[in-house]
């Protein structure tokens, strides 16, 4: 994609790069996004909080009642998961994500119950994968045993090197946690334990994609997500709110995120960068695929905190106390079937007004077919509404990708073309081949 292409092209333009890329039969358009449900959900992952409590004090952190260390009955553990694999409605495969606060505040031997709970109830026709987000804080020998028992997939939160890193994941007594993640990182590679980075880029981190790729590198590091840090519930993001003279937040994320990929994909060393591959097979997929966006589904993605209360699309929303929208609650599992929470759902105010977010980004977004209208939680948070369109949320983590794979499928046709012309290739983007060939880990 040329420099000056615009949001207007980006419809045309990945169906042309599709089409060349030979994938089975082009990229759908705007109207091969799936449509809303209306009936019969299809469950793709269950968020369980089995505390709120963290043992740490994020200033960015958007959760209310993380101080509360109340943990879930292992009773709720069997209500739910009885009442998820009795509607019928799983996916093929399933995701149990332990999320919250701080997951690992709970002990080993609930998991192991709920693990054990879960299995016995799952029939055969799921499968189930357990993925843990963590602080590392708390990991030790004995986790490790524990993540590589059951296969668990781990997500360490670290924000980058120590200065950017304690900026902001500190002690609940103000005090830097980079220490301590990395004692929990190097207890995970010790054990050969695999797991990922999720790292928040901040309005000083974003100047900074060198520093990043050499710390990842440096510390063994081989699978990256970003975060950008978002404005949500009481926080209001300094990356979104800073002005001034400079390049706009799109333009500055661009250089960030095209920076970091082109110089992983040159180093060999980084095997996974999250923004990228998985922005890839929502460009290139088979024609007649649509692209889910669980966020906007009922019940695609169902969130429990520890007291059975249950919230659909974004995570974040469980927990955050609203009025008009009834706390984004849907009822109660331990009192409620999944049935009767379903009905609720598709009968709510905050469905109705999903629902039209969704027809609104269709109608109008030419980035509609990757990413099927966002994420609820932002539009409320940025623009106030749910029923509203494009977030700054969105544009870094859904159209800055998008445009970047773009760009580089687009040198890599200038590269084959100079190829058949017998003519050089273009100098000015020497790692633009590179940059756009495909990989083990696109696979």
């Amino acid at each position: 994609m040329a420099d000056g292409t615009t949001a207007g092209t980006i419809g045309r333009r990945v169906t042309e790069a599709a089409s060349v890329a030979e994938t089975p039969a082009g990229v759908p358009d705007r109207s091969e996004v799936s449509e809303p449900m209306f009936g019969r959900p299809q469950i793709s992952m269950v968020v369980v909080q089995p505390t709120g409590f963290c043992n740490i004090d994020c200033t960015y952190c958007y959760l209310p009642d993380r101080s509360n260390k109340h943990v879930m009955e292992q009773s709720t553990v069997t209500r739910l998961f009885s009442e998820v694999f009795g509607s019928g409605w799983c996916d093929s495969q399933m995701i149990v994500l332990w999320h919250a606060g701080e997951p690992l505040a709970a002990p080993i031997s609930f998991y192991r119950e709920a693990f054990a709970t879960i299995e016995r109830l799952r029939p055969p026709s799921v499968i189930v994968k357990h993925s843990f987000q963590t602080n590392a804080t708390l990991i030790n020998d004995a986790w490790c045993r524990f993540f590589l028992e059951c296969d668990v997939g781990i997500g360490v939160s670290i924000d980058g090197p120590r200065e950017a890193h304690d900026a902001k994941r500190k002690t609940r007594s103000g005090k830097g946690t980079f220490d301590r993640t990395m004692a929990g990182i190097r207890c995970l590679q010790a054990n050969g334990v695999p797991f990922h980075v999720l790292s928040v880029v901040s309005n000083e981190t974003i100047a900074k994609p060198d520093e990043l790729l050499d710390f990842y590198i440096g510390e063994g590091i081989d699978k990256v997500c970003f975060n950008v840090e978002e404005s949500e519930g009481s926080y209001v993001s300094d990356l979104f709110t800073a002005g001034g003279d400079g390049p706009d937040l799109r333009t500055r994320f661009a250089a960030f995120l095209r920076r970091f990929w082109h110089r992983a994909r040159a180093s060999g060393k980084v095997q996974f960068v999250r923004e990228i591959d998985h922005t890839l097979p929502r460009i290139f997929r088979p024609d007649g695929e649509p692209a889910r966006n669980i966020q906007t589904e009922p019940l695609a993605m169902i969130n429990v905190d520890s007291y059975g209360n249950v919230s659909s699309f974004s995570p974040e929303l469980l927990g955050m106390k609203n009025e008009e929208y009834g706390d984004f609650l849907l009822g109660n599992i331990n009192v409620h079937s999944l049935a009767e929470i379903l009905e609720a759902c598709v009968r709510s105010a905050l469905y109705r007004d999903i629902q039209a977010g969704v027809r609104a980004c269709r109608a109008s977004c030419e980035y509609f077919a990757v990413c099927g209208a966002g994420a609820p939680v932002n539009k409320l948070f940025e623009n106030g509404s749910f029923t509203g369109t494009t977030t700054s949320f969105c544009t870094l983590t859904q159209m800055v990708p998008t445009d970047l794979i773009l760009e580089a499928y687009d040198r890599l046709e200038e590269d084959w073309a100079a190829h058949d012309s017998g003519q050089p290739a273009p100098t000015n983007s020497p790692t633009a081949t590179e940059a756009a060939a495909p990989s083990s880990r696109m696979s």
